[in-house]
């Protein structure tokens, strides 16, 4: 399946039916009077969020939503049929942007929630509804109303509550790979990963998502490398995880450059907590470790931990130090795979 977080769709809702204008003919009712139904209620476009989906890709084939119109009313006061409401299947996450792409119409970010995005137009009054004392006999009615139409954007911004940044080759989608059931593309040239990627990691018990983005490059807030258009998925996360390349030869300004990056993104994610790790120490001996280490830490004015996603040396206590980082309310509590416990089966 491919991965699309950006789309365009036009929708527009039903316009109501018209009302009818209708007499009572029936033999020896001399004066039968009005009896015009009233048109039906065009049906609505509405935005639902829903299980089971991790990409827009459907709205890239359909980019017309149209519902249904009322039908008009008719004689012996029959309303018309309402028409079909239409319900836009998103995935948790998805905002509803205007067609300027900035305004936000709405944010679907718990799963069931609804939001109307047109709404159907009111069926027309049949002359049923304009009889009085004085007008016995109304010859009027009115038209339904016109429904609304309208372009709207769709962004996706994936639930997670770690994001992975670094740059490209800096062991990402290696540690999700070594930390999940994730099995993202791993090779040895940059940008092997060209999309978002999502994967459960466990740790003590709880679970939590990670997101691995393509990795960022000096000028990503320029259009260089893959931009920053995946950093919207990052922003939702309550901690960030920084992988630096401890087999680099320009470590700290690997390390700057993301910092550098995010900051001109924006989006309040320089603000978030992040837990910076040096990966690849596979490759280094002790004293390259601790001078490294020492050197990163003097730039980043915080602890920085030791990796290795290949070996899976320091992954456990990476995992901790980002479990800590999580409110208690975004943790899942692993299901008991029911060993120790006692055979409570039936027996005859």
């Amino acid at each position: 399946m491919k991965f699309l977080d950006l789309c365009k769709v036009y929708i527009r809702s039903g316009s109501g039916g018209n009302g009818c204008v209708s007499f009572r003919r029936e033999k020896f009712i001399e004066y039968g009077g009005p009896d015009g139904g009233d048109g039906g209620n065009g049906g609505t476009v509405w935005a639902e969020a829903v299980d089971g989906l991790n990409t827009l890709i459907d709205f890239r084939y359909q980019q017309h939503w149209f519902a249904n119109n009322g039908r008009p009313g008719q004689g012996r006061q029959r309303t018309g049929a309402d028409g079909d409401d239409i319900v836009l299947r998103v995935p948790v996450g998805t905002e509803i942007l205007d067609e300027d792409e900035e305004t936000v119409i709405a944010d679907l970010a718990e799963l069931g929630q609804r939001v109307i995005l047109a709404k159907g137009g009111n069926g027309g009054f049949g002359n049923l509804h304009f009889k009085s004392a004085t007008n016995q006999a109304p010859r009027r009615a009115n038209s339904g109303q016109e429904g609304v139409e309208r372009t709207l954007w769709l962004r996706l911004k994936l639930i997670a509550d770690v994001g992975l940044l670094g740059l490209p080759n800096a062991g990402k989608s290696t540690f999700l790979s070594v930390t999940s059931n994730a099995r993202p593309k791993v090779a040895d040239y940059p940008f092997t990963t060209l999309h978002p990627n999502l994967g459960v990691v466990g740790v003590d018990g709880v679970e939590f998502v990670v997101a691995d983005i393509p990795g960022l490059i000096e000028g990503a807030h320029e259009g260089k490398g893959l931009g920053d258009l995946f950093l919207g998925h990052v922003e939702r996360c309550a901690v960030l995880l920084h992988l630096v390349d401890g087999t680099s030869g320009t470590l700290l300004e690997d390390y700057q450059t993301i910092v550098n990056e995010i900051e001109a993104y924006g989006a309040g994610l320089e603000d978030k907590p992040r837990v910076v790790v040096l990966n690849k120490v596979d490759a280094l001996d002790e004293e390259e470790r601790t001078f490294l280490r020492e050197e990163l830490q003097d730039v980043a004015g915080q602890k920085v931990m030791l990796m290795s996603g290949v070996t899976g040396e320091g992954t456990t206590e990476v995992l901790r130090a980002l479990r800590f980082q999580i409110d208690e309310d975004r943790l899942r509590r692993k299901e008991d795979d029911g060993e120790g416990e006692e055979d409570t089966a039936w027996h005859p």
